[in-house]
């Protein structure tokens, strides 16, 4: 089973390659957003614990996320593993997810992080307002404030990582099956 935590910055491509691996690897693909949204939309337990932190401004707590995480893995026994997309965000969350597959007999394999230029990563953003309507995609400033956000976040994740040998930064500029090769030269030695 290889379980795979898909990182990067806003505009890194992560959705893109998380859809191509899912196929190649026949993973499931876990995005934490998703699961939010489903959650919610059909009123759960934890959906609606979630909407009752997020609509008083609140962060959800992590045994929430870590729950709803759970639900989805036990939905899927006969996974040949799992793409994380979106969690972990902190040590707390990496430690949370670390137990929850230690309780089912498995392991992360690898946090794989794409690694793009700054001025990329805005460029593509700006492409992706212009033709997806998402506000967050179309002012600069947020952008930026997103991959800020992003940085300040991801050292202690990638700490967290490199302190068992599972960090592996890959290129995250060129097409999309180049950089589906790179990823799968990391995979494939898990």
């Amino acid at each position: 089973m290889k379980n795979i935590v898909l990182f990067g910055p806003p505009g890194a491509g992560k959705g893109t390659q998380a859809e191509v691996l899912k196929e190649k690897y026949q993973l499931v693909h876990i995005s934490t957003g998703d699961v939010f949204r489903f959650n919610i939309k059909n009123q759960t337990e934890l959906g609606m614990m979630a909407k009752d932190f997020m609509d008083k401004g609140h962060l959800v707590p992590d045994t929430v996320t870590i729950n709803m995480l759970n639900a989805e893995v036990d939905k899927n026994p006969d996974a040949n593993g799992f793409i994380f997309d979106g969690f972990p965000r902190t040590a707390a969350q990496a430690e949370a997810l670390a137990n929850l597959m230690k309780e089912k007999n498995s392991q992360i394999n690898a946090m794989v992080a794409l690694e793009v230029d700054d001025e990329v990563l805005v460029g593509r953003l700006l492409e992706r307002g212009k033709s997806s309507g998402r506000a967050d995609d179309a002012n600069e400033a947020v952008i930026r404030e997103r991959i800020a956000e992003y940085y300040r976040k991801t050292d202690i994740l990638k700490e967290f990582y490199q302190a068992d040998n599972k960090y592996h930064g890959v290129n995250g500029v060129g097409s999309v099956a180049e950089i589906t090769a790179r990823l799968s030269e990391v995979i494939d030695t898990l």
